[in-house]
């Protein structure tokens, strides 16, 4: 789902290549198992505030059943009970892997800032945002690292003229 405003920006197959060379990485096709939302600075920033308790923008969310995020807000942070309901399927269909997020005015700023496109921004922001929905997290520095290299793949498989 790509907001209005962003739609003549942005390319909706060309998400979904992104998507599914970060799935691919993890062995994994994306029937279904990723929904994207490229949003506004405003509805990313309230979403930051009410899931993990920071006032601030923020370039990409993701927000998984199976991997919760850690909560640095002051208040009560979401009921992880949620997570232990389940959700019933269609027969056949299968689990989601979450939702990113991604904010297309900070991707756009942080592309400016880097010296480099939107669309090297936006792939980046998406391929982080998957390789969180699939557990990777980049709290240590081994952890980073790995995660930056995967990083690395899916921008060298998207990227080919740049």
């Amino acid at each position: 789902n790509v907001f209005d405003e962003f739609r003549s920006q942005v390319s909706d197959e060309w998400l979904r290549t992104v998507t599914e060379k970060a799935l691919a990485l993890h062995g994994l096709d994306a029937s279904g198992e990723v929904s994207l939302v490229i949003a506004d600075d405003e509805t990313v920033r309230r979403l930051n505030q009410e899931y993990r308790g920071l006032d601030e923008a923020t370039d990409v969310l993701s927000f998984s059943p199976q991997h919760w995020g850690e909560y640095h807000g002051t208040g009560r942070p979401p009921s992880e009970a949620d997570a232990q309901t389940p959700f019933i399927l269609p027969p056949g269909e299968a689990n989601p892997l979450g939702e990113v997020i991604i904010s297309y005015p900070q991707a756009v700023r942080q592309a400016k800032k880097s010296g480099h496109s939107a669309d090297r921004e936006l792939a980046l922001l998406l391929a982080h945002g998957v390789l969180h929905l699939l557990g990777y997290d980049h709290e240590g520095p081994e952890e980073e690292a790995a995660m930056k290299a995967r990083e690395a793949s899916v921008l060298a498989q998207v990227l080919i003229n740049e």
